[in-house]
C-alpha cells in the first residue's frame, strides 16, 4: 500500500524519523516545515495523504486544514493531525476541522502506519492493494489483473486505473474533471473528452464478460459505476 504522503512537521528530528519510517515501508514522502511551504507544494501536486502537525510556525496546521477543506481541489485529501495535545476538546476541534484522524505524540511507527492504512482504506481505497470484486468482476491491484470467473479481461494501464477507481467508488457520479484528477493525475493537461475515449475502451473490454453495463453515463454530469 504505497502512497505519496506529504509530511508537514517543523521539528527536524521528528520529521526525519517519521520520513525514514514511511520510506522503509514503501511510501514516497514529500516534506514541508511550515504551513506556507505545504500549501505551495500542494498547489503543484496532490498527495494521497497529509500528515499535518498541529503547531507550526506562521500558518498553523489548523489553518492549513481549514484552507484545504474549503478548496474543491483539495477537500478530499485525507489528513491525519500530529500533535502533542491530548485534551479531548482539542481532538474534537481537529476532527471538526476536517481531519480524518488524530495521533498524539509520542507515537510508534507501527501505530502511525496502522492509522495511515485505516484512513487510506476509508478515504482513498484506490491507493490500497486490496482486491476488489463487484458482480463477479475481480480486480487485483497487486498482480494488475482483472478477471471474471476463468476469463481474463485485458486492459491498458489507463483503463485499469479507471476501472480501479470506479470499483472502489461505486454508485457515485464523477465528472470528467474529477476523473482526470483522480485517474490521470492532478495538473495533467488533457482534454476532458479523453475520458470518453477511455470509457469506450473500458466498456469494450468489459463487454466480453458481460460487465460493460456497470459503467453508466449520467447525462450532463459524467459517469457512474453501478450494479443497480
Amino acid at each position: 500500500m504505497a502512497a505519496n504522503i506529504l509530511l508537514v512537521e517543523d521539528e527536524p528530528a521528528i520529521q526525519e524519523l517519521i520520513a525514514f519510517n514511511l520510506v522503509q515501508v514503501g511510501h514516497q514522502v514529500l516534506r514541508a516545515s511550515t504551513g506556507e511551504a505545504a500549501l505551495v507544494l500542494i498547489r503543484n501536486v496532490l498527495p494521497d495523504l497529509i500528515l499535518l502537525d498541529w503547531m507550526l510556525p506562521g500558518v498553523s496546521g489548523v489553518e492549513v486544514a481549514k484552507r484545504l477543506r474549503s478548496d474543491e481541489r483539495t477537500r478530499h485529501i485525507p489528513i491525519i493531525m500530529l500533535t502533542a495535545r491530548s485534551d479531548e476538546q482539542d481532538k474534537i476541534t481537529g476532527l471538526e476541522l476536517g481531519a480524518d484522524d488524530y495521533i498524539t505524540k509520542p507515537f510508534s511507527p507501527r501505530e502511525l502506519q496502522a492509522r495511515i492504512k485505516a484512513v487510506l482504506r476509508r478515504r482513498a481505497p484506490q491507493i490500497t492493494d486490496d482486491t476488489v470484486e463487484v458482480q463477479g468482476l475481480c480486480l487485483d491491484p497487486v498482480t494488475h489483473r482483472v478477471s471474471s470467473n476463468d476469463s481474463i479481461v485485458t486492459l491498458g494501464p489507463t483503463e485499469f486505473r479507471l476501472l480501479h477507481f470506479f470499483m472502489t467508488h461505486p454508485e457515485r457520479v464523477h465528472s470528467r474533471t474529477q476523473l482526470l484528477d483522480q485517474v490521470w493525475g492532478d495538473h495533467v493537461f488533457v482534454e476532458e473528452r479523453t475520458v470518453d475515449v477511455h470509457i469506450r475502451r473500458l466498456r469494450s473490454a468489459l463487454a466480453a464478460t458481460g460487465h460493460a453495463a456497470l459503467v453508466q453515463t449520467v447525462r450532463g454530469t459524467g459517469y457512474r459505476f453501478s450494479s443497480r
